[in-house]
């Protein structure tokens, strides 16, 4: 899944958000230098990425994209569920959506000084585009593909990929939302799982 998802999986928890935002750059040994719930966080981030990658509604949305898009489909489809949740985001909370992105955003602020320095770099660029806010909007997905696109090592095609969205957009959202269902019963328990088992360390 992609951040503003990551963002409300967090479940309101300051510190699994965090966790939650630079799961993917904290490697090996790193891990250990984080308070017990910034790990937690991280821990959590795997496990909804591992459960996305591996859900079978993702693979079959997923299947329509490979053909174009080979192993790109995976991070284009991460940017189309957030599409949705942007989209429909007074289904899932009664926080405004772009209240909610501040308050994420000033969050992860105060925990600055544990930001990975390849994250911190990141983020800069993510506070000052609003990329959550970004991806309600087919042209802020494009631009998103666009700059992806440009940092790929190969051809990937992405910067036409909100074509595919648009082609598709009633598929997708059904995949959407069957998926996302699936995905926040998992992230609850599974949150839960990682705290009570790391109890008192």
């Amino acid at each position: 899944m992609n951040y503003l998802a990551h963002a409300y999986l967090s479940f309101g928890q300051d510190e699994v958000l965090v966790g939650n935002f630079i799961g993917d750059f904290v490697k090996g040994k790193m891990m250990n230098t984080f308070p017990q719930e910034v790990q937690n966080g991280i821990m959590l981030h795997r496990e909804i990425d591992q459960f996305t990658d591996t859900h079978p509604l993702v693979r079959a949305g997923q299947s329509y994209l490979r053909p174009k898009f080979g192993h790109y489909s995976t991070v284009i489809t991460d940017i189309y569920f957030d599409y949705y949740l942007a989209n429909y985001w007074a289904k899932f909370s009664y926080v405004p959506l772009e209240v909610f992105i501040q308050n994420t955003f000033s969050t992860l602020k105060h925990y600055r000084q544990l930001f990975p320095y390849r994250f911190e770099t990141m983020f800069q660029w993510m506070v000052q585009d609003n990329w959550l806010l970004k991806y309600q909007k087919i042209e802020g997905i494009r631009e998103t593909f666009t700059g992806m696109s440009r940092r790929t090592k190969f051809e990937s095609k992405m910067e036409v990929a909100h074509l595919a969205l648009l082609e598709k957009e009633v598929e997708f959202q059904t995949i959407f939302f069957a998926f996302f269902e699936d995905l926040e019963t998992f992230a609850r328990e599974k949150l839960l799982e990682i705290q009570n088992s790391n109890a008192g360390h």
